[in-house]
């Protein structure tokens, strides 16, 4: 037993990766195209172990509908839209037609197309547009740092009773601990943080998986 959590060094990653869910074709294909056209951007992928946590996650809290702030090329898309029943759906919201395109393709071959919606634009503007009212089993947050406790004041009053928000990159690659990283995405991650541990809507913790994830459950 241990009060702490493990230094994940690279080979103990692959070992966790290689104890969990496999990654199929599709999804490996997409991690290298993506690799391929966005070298710059892969870091904004989820890594395998994580996606198949949320699937699972997905399953196991039975979600029917789920939103996605932070869509990319379709990684964790794909991996929430197979947690959830055919009759699902999971409205995706990003910005870039460029991005989205690869995970439109990718979406028709893992046959999850016909359960997401996606939305092009600013996805604050898309959230403000939906009824004010419970209807998401399950929300993921992965999208501009600085703008997460936009989405998230937005997606808690439209969370139903016991569902639940994820939130990407939460530990900012351990830059929220070093007082003098003081980036505008470091300090949105900071004051997210801080925001959700005021937030008497929710219960939650942070995982350390990936780049650390959120996990809060509406009251």
């Amino acid at each position: 037993m241990t009060r702490t959590t493990e230094t994940i060094t690279p080979e103990l990653h692959a070992y966790v990766a290689a104890h969990s869910e496999p990654v199929d074709d599709c999804l490996a294909d997409l991690a290298e195209e993506t690799a391929k056209l966005f070298p710059d951007r892969v870091g904004m992928q989820i890594g395998p172990e994580q996606g198949a946590f949320m699937t699972l996650l997905a399953r196991v809290a039975g979600a029917r509908d789920v939103v996605e702030i932070g869509t990319f090329t379709g990684y964790s898309s794909i991996c929430l839209a197979r947690g959830i029943p055919a009759d699902g759906t999971l409205l995706a919201c990003d910005v870039s037609e460029e991005w989205t395109s690869v995970a439109r393709r990718y979406w028709e071959r893992a046959g999850v197309a016909g359960k997401i919606a996606l939305e092009l634009g600013p996805a604050l503007e898309t959230l403000r547009a939906l009824p004010r009212e419970p209807r998401f089993d399950l929300s993921f947050i992965d999208a501009d740092k600085a703008g997460y406790i936009g989405y998230w004041e937005e997606i808690v009053p439209r969370t139903r009773a016991g569902g639940l928000i994820l939130a990407d990159n939460t530990l900012s690659h351990g830059r929220v601990v070093d007082p003098s990283e003081t980036s505008e995405s470091v300090q949105g991650i900071r004051d997210f943080n801080d925001h959700v541990m005021a937030d008497d809507r929710v219960s939650r913790v942070l995982l350390p998986i990936g780049d650390g994830l959120t996990l809060a459950r509406r009251h």
